[in-house]
Protein backbone atom coordinates (compact mmCIF):
# COMPACT_ATOMS: atom_id res chain seq x y z
CA UNK A 1 0.00 0.00 0.00
CA UNK A 2 1.30 3.38 -1.00
CA UNK A 3 1.16 6.55 1.30
CA UNK A 4 2.11 10.03 1.20
CA UNK A 5 5.48 11.57 1.56
CA UNK A 6 7.11 14.62 1.54
CA UNK A 7 11.07 14.78 1.62
CA UNK A 8 13.41 17.85 2.03
CA UNK A 9 17.14 17.68 1.04
CA UNK A 10 19.99 20.91 1.37
CA UNK A 11 22.20 20.50 -1.53
CA UNK A 12 25.39 22.22 -1.03
CA UNK A 13 25.53 25.39 -2.21
CA UNK A 14 29.15 25.40 -3.96
CA UNK A 15 26.89 23.33 -6.68
CA UNK A 16 26.45 25.02 -10.44
CA UNK A 17 22.86 24.37 -11.52
CA UNK A 18 23.54 21.74 -13.64
CA UNK A 19 24.59 19.61 -10.90
CA UNK A 20 21.71 20.94 -8.75
CA UNK A 21 19.31 19.12 -11.91
CA UNK A 22 21.23 16.11 -11.88
CA UNK A 23 20.92 15.48 -8.22
CA UNK A 24 17.13 16.26 -8.36
CA UNK A 25 16.99 14.16 -11.06
CA UNK A 26 19.44 11.07 -9.68
CA UNK A 27 16.20 11.22 -6.65
CA UNK A 28 13.48 11.37 -8.72
CA UNK A 29 14.64 8.64 -10.98
CA UNK A 30 15.90 6.52 -7.50
CA UNK A 31 12.20 7.11 -6.44
CA UNK A 32 10.12 6.03 -9.94
CA UNK A 33 12.19 3.20 -10.04
CA UNK A 34 10.87 1.93 -6.75
CA UNK A 35 7.04 2.18 -7.62
CA UNK A 36 6.88 5.62 -6.62
CA UNK A 37 3.82 7.81 -8.56
CA UNK A 38 2.77 11.41 -8.19
CA UNK A 39 6.18 13.01 -7.66
CA UNK A 40 5.68 16.78 -7.41
CA UNK A 41 9.02 18.64 -7.07
CA UNK A 42 9.90 22.05 -5.68
CA UNK A 43 13.43 23.91 -5.89
CA UNK A 44 13.05 26.55 -2.74
CA UNK A 45 16.28 27.44 -4.31
CA UNK A 46 19.68 28.66 -1.92
CA UNK A 47 18.56 30.22 1.66
CA UNK A 48 20.87 30.35 4.69
CA UNK A 49 21.03 27.63 6.62
CA UNK A 50 19.64 28.53 10.59
CA UNK A 51 23.18 27.05 11.85
CA UNK A 52 26.08 25.60 10.05
CA UNK A 53 26.18 22.17 8.71
CA UNK A 54 29.22 20.63 7.46
CA UNK A 55 31.24 23.99 7.14
CA UNK A 56 28.02 25.17 5.10
CA UNK A 57 26.35 28.22 5.65
CA UNK A 58 24.05 27.96 2.76
CA UNK A 59 21.95 25.41 0.83
CA UNK A 60 19.95 25.22 -2.00
CA UNK A 61 16.52 23.51 -0.24
CA UNK A 62 14.53 20.58 -2.65
CA UNK A 63 11.22 19.90 -1.68
CA UNK A 64 9.72 16.73 -3.17
CA UNK A 65 6.05 15.31 -2.53
CA UNK A 66 5.14 11.84 -3.50
CA UNK A 67 3.19 8.87 -2.88
CA UNK A 68 5.31 5.99 -2.27
CA UNK A 69 5.97 2.29 -0.79
CA UNK A 70 7.58 2.67 2.59
CA UNK A 71 10.70 0.41 1.40
CA UNK A 72 11.27 2.85 -1.12
CA UNK A 73 12.33 5.68 1.26
CA UNK A 74 14.73 3.71 2.64
CA UNK A 75 16.67 3.22 -0.73
CA UNK A 76 16.67 6.94 -1.12
CA UNK A 77 17.63 8.05 2.04
CA UNK A 78 20.91 5.22 1.81
CA UNK A 79 21.49 7.14 -1.60
CA UNK A 80 21.65 10.72 0.46
CA UNK A 81 23.31 9.39 3.55
CA UNK A 82 26.09 8.24 1.14
CA UNK A 83 26.19 11.23 -1.97
CA UNK A 84 28.55 14.29 -0.37
CA UNK A 85 26.43 16.91 -2.67
CA UNK A 86 23.38 16.20 0.17
CA UNK A 87 23.77 18.32 3.62
CA UNK A 88 20.45 17.25 5.14
CA UNK A 89 17.50 15.12 4.48
CA UNK A 90 13.90 14.64 6.09
CA UNK A 91 11.51 12.60 5.31
CA UNK A 92 7.77 12.90 6.78
CA UNK A 93 4.98 10.99 6.54
CA UNK A 94 1.99 12.66 5.40
CA UNK A 95 -1.48 12.97 6.71
CA UNK A 96 -3.98 12.25 3.74
CA UNK A 97 -7.60 13.30 4.87
CA UNK A 98 -9.50 11.32 3.15
CA UNK A 99 -13.03 12.80 1.51
CA UNK A 100 -16.25 11.81 4.26
CA UNK A 101 -19.33 11.50 2.39
CA UNK A 102 -21.64 13.24 4.65
CA UNK A 103 -25.18 11.83 5.36
CA UNK A 104 -27.50 13.56 3.47
CA UNK A 105 -30.51 15.36 5.39
CA UNK A 106 -33.86 16.06 3.66
CA UNK A 107 -36.15 18.65 4.93
CA UNK A 108 -39.67 18.01 5.80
Amino acid sequence: MATAYETMYILRPDLTDEQVEQAIAKYENLLREQGTEDIQIQNRGKRRLAYEIARQRDGVYIQMNYTAPGNAIAIMERAMRLSEEVIRYLTVKQEVQEAKAEPTTTAA
